[in-house]
């Protein structure tokens, strides 16, 4: 047996390997000390959001307007206005004795010479307390059919508003647009569109 303090070297090398046999047995502890730092909790990172698509365009009239969504045809605006019973265009029919009412291009005022045939109707309606009439509004074929559709709309409205204010009964005026879906001259030209820009009366006896 080699004795160990003839052999310093031995005896370091001797309580080199005690001392690492005995950290090993150790278990390896993860509990944190009193002054510990704890290490922050990673961040989460929303992504960023993506930017909205461009807005869809707004559907334009040919003309640049902006047009409104409605079918075709527009629906019957019941005498009065109101929300009862729609009466159906097959209840009335044409007479001779109201005139149809005529508009600028894209317009749906009441020109001159339009209220005074709006006063020739509005007294043959006075005679006549037992008929119901229906203001049907029409476009020459310039424009989208949606945008037409409305402008009809709005051009039977002034024409009823106008024998209304003459003392015709509301209840007894119903209105129906067309657009430019049922044009009485088919031709391109501006004699032609002018004679399609216009308000046609209906009858019904009540």
């Amino acid at each position: 047996m080699v004795r160990l303090r003839s052999h310093p070297e031995l005896l370091v090398v001797t309580i080199v390997l005690a001392l690492w046999a005995g950290c090993a047995k150790r278990p390896v502890s993860f509990q944190k000390s009193a002054g510990a730092v704890s290490a922050p909790a990673p961040t989460v990172v929303a992504p960023a959001p993506q930017p909205a698509g461009p807005a869809a365009p707004e559907p334009r009239s040919d003309d640049g307007t902006t047009s409104p969504s409605a079918g075709a045809p527009a629906p019957i605006t019941p005498p009065g206005g109101g929300a009862g019973q729609r009466p159906s265009p097959s209840d009335f029919s044409a007479a001779d004795a109201l005139k149809d009412v005529y508009f600028d291009f894209d317009k749906h005022n009441i020109r001159p010479d339009a209220a005074n045939t709006l006063l020739a109707n509005a007294t043959w309606l006075k005679s006549h307390p037992g008929t119901s009439i229906l203001i049907e509004g029409h476009c020459d074929e310039r424009g989208t059919v949606e945008y037409n559709l409305a402008l009809g709309q709005r051009r039977a409205q002034s024409t009823r508003d106008f024998l209304m204010a003459q003392g015709i009964p509301g209840s007894r005026i119903a209105m129906i647009s067309y657009g430019k879906e049922r044009p009485v001259c088919s031709e391109s030209t501006e004699g032609c569109w002018a004679r399609n820009r216009r308000a046609h009366f209906l009858v019904k006896p009540s």
